[in-house]
């Protein structure tokens, strides 16, 4: 008995160490965790519902109600359209959340649902589409703010189209590549053209993953056409798109363009 004991004890001494080393590991984690919610970096939370019909109930729903709850949480929200839908695509609505950060996040997702107000003023909605849902689905891309422009760029009151970029990268290590590339070159290629930006996220969590996303405004088709054509053949884009550090770093770049809506705050 006294020796089974004794090696009872002698394992839990052993174990100890590994203890030790892995309650360090997670105390190290959350202290990073921590800092990342007060890097000064936003936190972008992309809705894209796919429409079931012409949209005028989840508009009523998001404009009157949803948006409200999230403003007066200090949350601003983008709402836009298909800027031209093509013959035969469903409608959609692609809705933006902007966090401060990423506790905040956390936080409002929680406290949204235990918000009284608007508990009631969205229960006749989610009665009504329980059973003849306005939408059949909304995919979500979650993302942080590139470090060129930690938070958001609020667009020019003469804006009519916004363009959203998805850039999906075949490994994460090519994506990182991308980001570096934007961060250090792109971004700045752009402001010198007329591709003006609103928001870049480097995206943590969503349905194409490696990927980022970002988003630009322009006055008119013409306008972005025109910026586009500058960027093209900026002598700076020529000189990094060739470099082969940036070599393969986007294998599938997806476009959408976009109108605002009335309830936008962008």
């Amino acid at each position: 008995m006294q020796r089974r004991n004794f090696v009872r004890l002698a394992g839990a001494l052993a174990a100890t160490p590994v203890l030790a080393a892995a309650s360090n590991e997670a105390t190290s984690a959350m202290n990073s965790l921590t800092s990342s919610a007060s890097n000064g970096k936003e936190i972008y939370e992309w809705r894209i519902y796919t429409l079931t019909g012409n949209g005028d109930a989840l508009d009523a729903f998001l404009g009157k109600t949803l948006t409200p709850a999230y403003q007066r949480k200090g949350i601003a929200v983008g709402a836009f359209k298909l800027y031209r839908p093509k013959e035969g695509e469903k409608e959609q609505r692609h809705i933006l959340f902007i966090y401060p950060d990423i506790a905040t996040y956390h936080k409002v997702k929680k406290e949204i649902w235990e918000d009284a107000a608007f508990k009631q003023a969205a229960q006749s909605f989610y009665d009504a589409s329980a059973s003849s849902p306005v939408y059949s689905n909304f995919e979500t891309y979650l993302s942080e703010a590139f470090n060129k422009i930690p938070v958001h760029r609020n667009p020019g009151k003469e804006r009519t189209l916004f363009e959203i970029r998805i850039y999906q990268s075949p490994n994460e290590e090519a994506n990182q590549r991308k980001v570096k590339m934007f961060n250090v070159d792109e971004i700045a290629i752009f402001d010198k053209t007329g591709v003006n930006s609103v928001l870049y996220g480097e995206i943590l969590a969503g349905p194409r993953m490696p990927s980022l996303m970002y988003l630009t405004w322009y006055k008119d088709e013409d306008t972005r056409s025109e910026a586009w054509k500058q960027f093209g053949s900026h002598p700076d884009w020529k000189r990094i798109s060739a470099l082969p550090e940036y070599a393969h770093t986007a294998t599938n770049n997806q476009s959408i363009f976009l109108s605002p809506l009335p309830y936008s705050q962008l």
